[in-house]
């Protein structure tokens, strides 16, 4: 039996070779998905290690004995004369942008990294290798990473814009350096001032943020870690180098396995989808095997034989499509990895990294997959009576198994759709958690009912093709209904991926809707002003003096503990807010703004039963506490933070004061060009015209959508092999039908037409299921949240639904080319005589 089984396999190689392809796809996505990560994981930690490869400990703390921010220079003269220290820095960092000449900022990041240059007795900071040049050691100095410098086009001696939490200054370049920080090697910049410099800018004169220190000789960085502990209080943050190199190597592989999660959810589907190909290309190889089956217990094979002997077929597939889903997940890692430069990125150096985990995940998916899918067909095949051996016709589902299998889809349908409305209906997270649940079980039933539904859903369409397209049409109407489970399991890749996309689509227009109304009725402004590292206060009065500007509305954010609960506050100043902002009044007025009183968002002023004109204890940011009065409740929205207040009132207790962002108001007549060179003291700075506002509050539903069609295009690529495996199969069974249709006068191109019709009728039809399926899932998951979503509407985008048919009934015909073609160059009197 292992030998007829091998023997199977290489008889029909053609018609499993889409199966392979299916199961590489899958295996691919997640062999890719682990190299990569595996890839990266490795070369955050070499890359972290060379960071710290001279540092032995590291030393942060508040010094209690000076009273300052930091360790101060007393402390670092205290680790430099530990026995056993070679040598100590004192360091000091933060955000440091670099503009280039054009006035952009430099880096990959959003904001780059400032530090102090801190030279030893030689002249020489270990952390940095000067191939310009030297080290800042001069006010009005600062050094330059390569990259960066490259970037800029400054050389040594250039002039040299950097902004940190002030307005950009000019600096004169006294060298540029390379270095092995981890930051710098992944794309940010890095600029270095003298000490002095960077402790005025980032911390405080005299002050470091922590203590870089190198072993002497016979010390180990354990031995002084201990040491360095017992010189301090129990709340130092002593670490050994090598800690330091592995918790910022987790954090690096952190953000690799977000994209991972992604990739596997990628690989999830796939995998999912392939399970039907493969056990409809099983299903028709034993229908087309049934003689040879049939003959083989005749001669005495039981029934655990044949179905040992087909699943030993799926076992010699899987492997096969395993062994080249690996490479091709490792080719697809390696694209990944380079790609990821193209969006402005970097990634840390090394090979390819292949573990032995990966190798037996490859071949575990891939064997385990195909043999589940082809389980249930090797069953089947194993009920094939001896007797069949006598005639040719294939065998049919029994009534009874069919009658099992629809009644079985429609309870699990029906209890999930009643699982989905009663989530719907009810709201908060036990109505999102019915909906989670009822939507698994209405699409597993919807998957097991497709055979039942493709018989009527087909015959819609059936009047349409027999009038366009005559006897090509009718005929290709009754091949997609002649054999449902073959159309169902073929149709199930398409209708998985577009109920995925459909619901999110849905969802996605409506929630969409609902924010781009609120932030067109609340945004006034014509421009937002951003900063990922915070605007400077100054940039109000610049902005202020460009031509066209009615009104610069600043926005400060930060919290308040107002009776006992700690909320976030939006700081505003009231006489331009009015004019950027319209927030819709519940009770009191916004005008209590300017006389020191607070407005609150009318939920959370219900959950704490706050109202107009009630005066409540607070506790501001700096731990100093007071009485604040509830002025206004305004209707909650995306725009502002829940507790809105004067800038007066938040700006005496921030520990530092930037905005978080500035809305400009114009007379029509200023334009972006205006504003930004306004901005050229901030060269982080972003402008954003009302569309860039409207994307700001809802364009992550943009960057969720495209991830739901990164999904479906998996799910295309592979409904497309089972179209084309089924068409194919299909073919082979009905040559002597073709033949005869081509004896009594149909032609080449009818014959084309007619495999061609069928395959688009079969991609339509598992379009319109997961449209449908779609859409009422992402009503429902739109209904359980609606009570959070202000002006909530449901939107059906009729228009991306015909999108999505139109690429359906494409799909169709791409995978009918090569089924129809062979169909069209039969030989009718080899076809009419063959069995």
């Amino acid at each position: 039996m292992l030998r007829t089984a091998l023997r199977n396999v290489l008889a029909h190689k053609a018609r499993l070779l889409m199966t392979v392809l299916a199961v590489m796809l899958g295996v691919a996505f997640v062999t890719g998905t682990l190299i990569f990560n595996d890839t990266l994981s490795d070369g955050y930690r070499d890359q972290t290690a060379k960071s710290y490869a001279h540092v032995d400990v590291e030393v942060r703390s508040y010094d209690p004995s000076d009273k300052v921010p930091g360790l101060s220079g007393k402390a670092l003269e205290r680790i430099a004369r530990l026995d056993g220290v070679a040598g100590a820095a004192g360091r000091v960092d933060g955000m440091a942008g670099v503009a280039d000449k054009d006035g952009g900022l430099i880096g990959s990041g959003p904001s780059g990294t400032g530090a102090n240059f801190s030279p030893g007795k030689d002249g020489k900071d270990p952390l940095y290798v000067f191939t310009k040049g030297s080290g800042p050691i001069e006010p009005g100095q600062v050094a330059l990473d390569k990259d960066t410098a490259e970037k800029g086009g400054f050389d040594v001696g250039d002039t040299v814009r950097v902004a940190t939490m002030g307005p950009a200054k000019t600096y004169r370049l006294s060298g540029i350096f390379t270095t092995d920080d981890t930051w710098v090697a992944l794309g940010e910049s890095l600029v270095l001032f003298d000490t002095p410099a960077a402790q005025r800018l980032f911390l405080q004169p005299g002050s470091y943020e922590y203590v870089t220190v190198t072993a002497g000789p016979g010390t180990s960085s354990t031995e002084l870690a201990a040491a360095l502990r017992k010189l301090f209080p129990d709340d130092t943050d002593v670490r050994t180098g090598r800690q330091l190199a592995d918790e910022r190597a987790k954090g690096g592989a952190n953000d690799a396995s977000t994209l991972s999660a992604i990739l596997l959810a990628f690989a999830g589907v796939a995998l999912f989808v392939s399970v039907f190909l493969i056990a409809n290309t099983f299903t028709m190889l034993a229908a087309q095997r049934t003689r040879e089956l049939a003959l083989l217990r005749a001669v005495g094979a039981s029934r655990r034989q044949v179905t040992r002997s087909v699943l030993i077929e799926a076992m010699a597939v899987g492997a096969g499509g395993a062994a080249a889903g690996l490479g091709l997940g490792a080719v697809m890692a390696a694209v990944a990895r380079s790609t990821v430069g193209v969006f402005g990125a970097k990634n840390p150096d090394g090979p390819l990294v292949v573990t032995a985990t990966t190798v037996l995940v490859a071949a575990v998916v891939g064997i385990l997959v195909t043999m589940l899918a082809a389980w249930l067909p090797a069953r089947r095949a194993a009920k094939i009576p001896p007797v069949a051996a006598i005639g040719s016709a294939h065998l049919p589902a029994t009534t009874r198994s069919l009658l099992v299998r629809n009644l079985f889809g429609a309870i699990v349908t029906l209890l999930g759709a009643v699982a989905v409305v009663a989530g719907a209906g009810a709201g908060g997270s036990i109505g999102k958690g019915l909906v989670g649940l009822g939507a698994v079980l209405a699409v597993t039933g919807v998957l097991v009912l497709i055979p039942l539904l493709s018989r009527p859903v087909i015959a819609v369409v059936q009047p349409l093709l027999r009038r366009g397209f005559g006897v090509s049409g009718k005929l290709a109407g009754q091949n997609a209904v002649r054999s449902p489970r073959r159309t169902g399991a073929t149709a199930s890749a398409l209708a998985i991926g577009l109920t995925l996309v459909s619901a999110l689509t849905v969802l996605a227009a409506t929630v969409g809707q609902a924010v781009d109304k609120v932030t067109t009725d609340i945004v006034k402004a014509d421009y937002m002003v951003t900063d990922s590292g915070g605007l400077e206060t100054s940039t109000v009065a610049a902005l202020r003096k460009v031509r066209g500007v009615t009104a610069v509305s600043p926005e400060q954010q930060g919290w308040l503990r107002i009776g006992g609960s700690q909320e976030d506050a939006t700081g505003v100043t009231p006489a331009d807010f009015r004019e950027a902002l319209h927030l819709t009044v519940v009770s009191g007025s916004l005008d209590t703004l300017a006389k020191g009183q607070i407005a609150v968002a009318d939920d959370v002023a219900r959950s704490h039963r706050w109202k107009a004109g009630d005066t409540l204890p607070v506790e501001y940011e700096d731990g100093k506490s007071g009485k604040l009065t509830v002025g206004a409740v305004f209707q909650h929205n995306e725009v502002v933070l829940p507790v809105v207040a004067s800038t007066d009132v938040l700006e005496p207790h921030a520990d530092r004061t930037s905005l978080a962002k500035i809305y400009v108001t114009t007379d029509g007549g200023t334009n972006e060009k205006a504003l930004a060179a306004a901005l050229a003291a901030e060269p982080g700075a972003e402008i954003g015209d009302r569309q860039d506002i409207r994307d700001e509050f809802s364009g992550y539903l943009g960057t969720l959508l495209n991830v739901l069609y990164g999904l479906l295009a998996i799910s295309l690529v592979i409904a497309v092999l089972g179209v084309v495996n089924t068409l194919a199969m299909s073919v082979f069974e009905r040559q002597r039908e073709v033949g005869m249709l081509r004896a009594v006068g149909l032609d080449r191109r009818g014959v084309t037409r007619m495999i061609q019709l069928e395959a688009v009728v079969i991609a339509l039809f598992g379009a319109v299921i997961g449209i449908g399926v779609g859409s009422f899932l992402g009503w429902a998951v739109g209904e359980a949240v609606k009570a959070e979503i202000t002006g909530y509407a449901l939107v059906l985008p009729w228009g991306r639904f015909a999108l999505f048919l139109l690429l359906a009934a494409l799909v169709g015909l791409l995978a009918a080319l090569w089924p129809a073609r062979s169909a069209s160059r039969l030989n009718m009197l080899t076809a009419i005589k063959s069995e």
